[in-house]
């Protein structure tokens, strides 16, 4: 009797989920249009008033977006303190909206998949089910990063994959 071989397990496929490097953490948005005076001028010793009295632990473990919707003139230095502040709790913070947040922890995954997996020459396969948010984003950026590294790469999974591109010897 001829002995069952998983072909896929013995091959030199890598296959890559996006979704095991990304933060699941909940969004939270904070508007600097609140602690504008009037709803237009920041004050700085109200500002900075208004960052030692706060409580920025509601952020823990949240994936935080800075936005102002005032149309007001907020100087940069505002935004740097406020992340100082909201990151001591946060996981992560970025100035923008939800899409923002978004591709900043997609960035984050894409840094943080190429930092444990030595891709060098590789056969890559980038599993193209699951949750994650702005994907064409997400694959267009990691197969950007990918492109120059691997010797081929594919989307789907090990068993039924679809080849993007394979480079040339």
């Amino acid at each position: 009797m001829d002995e069952i071989v998983n072909r896929v397990a013995k091959s030199p496929l890598v296959s890559l989920d996006l979704e095991d490097y990304l933060h699941s953490g909940e969004y939270a948005i904070f508007d600097l249009k609140e602690t504008l005076f009037e709803g237009l001028i920041l004050r700085e010793k109200n500002f900075r008033d208004f960052l030692k009295e706060n409580d920025w632990s509601v952020y823990k473990d949240k994936n935080v977006g800075l936005i102002c919707s005032a149309d007001a003139i907020v100087p940069t230095w505002a935004y740097m303190l406020l992340t100082t502040k909201i990151r001591v709790y946060a996981n992560s913070v970025t100035f923008g909206d939800k899409e923002a947040i978004e591709r900043s922890l997609i960035d984050a995954a894409i840094g943080k998949c190429l930092e444990e997996n030595d891709l060098k020459g590789k056969k890559v396969v980038v599993k193209g089910c699951g949750d994650v948010k702005s994907i064409e984003y997400a694959y267009s950026a990691l197969t950007e990063k990918l492109f120059p590294i691997v010797s081929s790469l594919m989307y789907g999974e090990p068993c039924s994959t679809v080849p993007i591109f394979k480079q040339r010897k």
